[in-house]
Formats: C-alpha cells, structure tokens, sequence
C-alpha cells in the first residue's frame, strides 16, 4: 500500500515509524513532514489545508490511503473531501470534530448523553461572564470555546485570573474564532489520557498514557504542548478504564450517531479521576503529542492494521496485543519555549542515537540546512524509549539524551515521576 500522513510533528514522526514496520506498506509519505521524517519517509512539500494541492499529490503518488494527523485539517473538513473523492481516509468529519473545536458543543453532547464532566456555563459575550465569575469561588477552569493550539484553558487560582483569562480570550489572544467562553468548576482528581479507535458504531480501546503539560519540574509553570508522557498509565487501570467506555465513550459515540453525524477516527479523551470514578475532562479527535510517541513505540506495525479497519468499518475484527511493558518520551525544546524563542541553531549528536524497537528520538521540529541537523520550533526532539518497567525505561531516556550537544535546548529531568 501507498500511504500518506498529514502533519509535521514527532506525532506524525512517530506514526510513520511504527506503520513503515507493517509490511502491508510499501511506500509512505508524509506531508509536509520534517527533518527526522525525511530519513524515514518520503516527504511532500504542501499545504495540508488546500484539498486542491493534498488531492493532486494524492493522485501523483498513488495513495491508497490517508491518515491525517493534526486537528487542523479536521476542522476544516479534509477528510470530508477527500472520503467524497473515494480515497480511504482516516479522519473525522468537520461536525463530527467539533467534539474538539468547541468546548460548548462537547459539553452539550455530555449533557444529551449523561456523560460525567464538570458543571458549567457558557458564554457569548465578556460582560455576562466576567458576572458569572464574580459570583463564584475559586479555583475555576476558563476555556476558549475553539481550537487555541492547546493553550486555550486556563486554570485560575483565584477570581481575578480568572476575569482576565475572559478578557484575553474575548479580546482574540487566543484567535480570532474564539468569542465564546466556557467557565468550569475545577474538577479535583488525577488526570490521564485513554485512545480509542471509533468507525461510526464500534469502539476499541488502544492505550493509555499520561502527559506533563507544565513547562517546569514538579509540573509548574506555564502550559505547554506536553513536555513528556509514558504508558500505560497507571491510574487508569482495568475498573476506571471499562467504566470510562461505559459511561463516557460509549454514550458520546451514540449521541453522535443520533445527531447523524456519526464518528470515525482515533478519539482521545481526558480524563480526571478520583476515588476510581473519572470524569470527562475534553475530547480531542486525534492523537495526542507526545502521547502518540509512547503509544506508538509500544504498538508498533500492528497500529496500521487498527486504522485501516477503523477506516473501513471493520473495527470488530481487530484485537490488539499488548506487551507486558513500558514507554517514556522525553520533549527537548528549544530555551524560552512556550514563550519566545530562538529557530536557526545546531543540534549535534543526532547522527550517532541508536534506532530501534527500544528507542527511537522523534522529530517535532527540525530541518536540515547544510548537511545538519537545525532547530525550527518550540518541542524540538522526543526521546522516546521502551523497557519492561517505566523506572528502565526513564532511566534508559536520561542517559541517551545527555549525548546531545544542544546548549540551546532544555529538558525537564522528571517526565514519569507521578507514576514513580
């Protein structure tokens, strides 16, 4: 099969690493990619919210199938057309994702379905909601309704952040799109992460995994993209997991069935728990980065199989087979990453990383100019490592990237420690 993957991160990265060891491929590539893909991957140069140029290279190359991986593309109904063009494609449609583009319209579908999440209220102007907040007590949750490049949801420890998180979202720091604002209680609990795969009726659980999303060690400071996550997670074990399905996934999927606009594609829920029962935190309608990364080094070639059969409606003839074992990533980004940063300098010591089942650094950020390796975002690298016990496993991560010669980047030094 020739398949293509959408995106440019160590998600993508990752994904088509562990598809390349299916051997139903036979080509990939990966649009537009990067640095570390393009030692894997065939890497095509195009925008992938122009259909008119992503149907084209489609075409040229002969692409049986298309796995997009962003949540951009999604939400501009990519899979939409190129599904109305006959082209197997892995992907939700433009409604079916706004169980990730609008806080509001998943919190309507958890209402509709009796899905356990947090009380809220949502709002389509400034003044009512900074009333609202006014009123209340804190710590609150404000979110922007739309998609905000993860940086949408703040966490206020007291009434006054929480009026100028209103301000700064109604005011466009967080987009354009965002004028609409969802203010939550604060749900108390540990928070992880489940993958299941949907093709419109099905549901098959994938995985587990949890993230850092702070910039600092101890999970403090600011929000970031993920600065590093392991799987399986241990808090969503066997009880929390079913119950989870039964009383959130499930029900979501046949609401959506009911709302004719039936899901398909990899589904990513957050999830916070206490005393084993958890709670609907968000929907995202992809993988997330750098959960992909852990999950992927633990299934490997298997995975393409999975999206296939979700793809074509077959999702009742797969089963997936776990390893008794353990993943860790590691996020280096570049220094001042989620603020400003610099692009353009040298990382050394790429060259010489192993590349294995074992261990694996995914690129995130990176080009190659003059024949080396060079720094072109904020999560740069993923170190990404897999052992028969998650202390192996981060210890194994630690030492590779003490090889790096990068004195531009940083790392946090505990990724894994609430499961240790």
């Amino acid at each position: 099969m020739n398949i293509m993957i959408l995106g440019s991160g160590g998600r993508e990265h990752s994904l088509a690493w562990a598809i390349k060891k299916n051997p139903k491929c036979d080509n990939i590539f990966v649009a537009p990619g990067n640095a570390g893909i393009a030692q894997i991957a065939k890497c095509i140069n195009i925008n992938i919210l122009n259909t008119s140029q992503i149907l084209k290279s489609v075409r040229e190359h002969s692409i049986d199938f298309v796995l997009i991986g962003p949540e951009a593309p999604l939400a501009e109904g990519v899979s939409d057309i190129l599904k109305r063009e006959g082209i197997l494609t892995l992907g939700p449609s433009r409604a079916a994702s706004q169980l990730e583009t609008s806080k509001k319209f998943t919190k309507e579908i958890c209402d509709a379905c009796g899905a356990p999440t947090a009380k809220y209220k949502s709002f389509d102007a400034r003044e009512p909601a900074l009333n609202y907040i006014r009123n209340k007590r804190a710590p609150l949750v404000v979110k922007a309704d739309g998609l905000a490049a993860g940086k949408g949801v703040i966490i206020a420890t007291d009434i006054e952040m929480a009026l100028s998180a209103v301000n700064e979202i109604f005011s466009g720091s967080f987009g354009d799109d965002n004028t609409n604002v969802v203010v939550e209680e604060f749900m108390e609990g540990e928070e992880a992460s489940l993958f299941v795969l949907v093709d419109g009726e099905n549901v098959l659980p994938i995985g587990t995994a949890q993230d850092h999303k702070r910039v600092g060690e101890g999970d403090t400071g600011l929000n970031t993209g993920g600065m590093g996550a392991y799987s399986p997670a241990p808090i969503l074990d066997e009880l929390v997991l079913n119950k989870a399905l039964d009383r959130i996934i499930r029900p979501t999927m046949r609401e959506m069935v009911k709302r004719e606009m039936p899901y398909q594609g990899i589904l990513y829920a957050g999830l916070m728990i206490k005393d084993s029962d958890p709670r609907l935190v968000e929907y995202n309608v992809r993988f997330g980065d750098p959960e992909c990364q852990v999950l992927m080094m633990r299934l490997g070639g298997q995975i393409l199989d999975a999206l296939l059969s979700t793809a074509e409606g077959k999702l009742n003839d797969v089963k997936i087979n776990w390893a008794k074992d353990h993943s860790i990533t590691v996020v280096m980004a570049s220094k001042g990453y989620p603020g400003s940063y610099n692009k353009g300098s040298v990382i050394g010591g790429l060259d010489e990383l192993p590349s294995n089942s074992d261990f694996m650094c995914f690129h995130a950020g990176t080009e190659i100019q003059d024949g080396r390796f060079i720094a072109n975002g904020g999560r740069v690298l993923n170190f990404t490592t897999r052992a028969d016990t998650l202390i192996e496993a981060q210890k194994s991560v630690y030492q590779i990237i003490k090889t790096i010669d990068w004195p531009q980047g940083f790392y946090r030094k505990d990724i894994g420690w609430r499961a240790l």
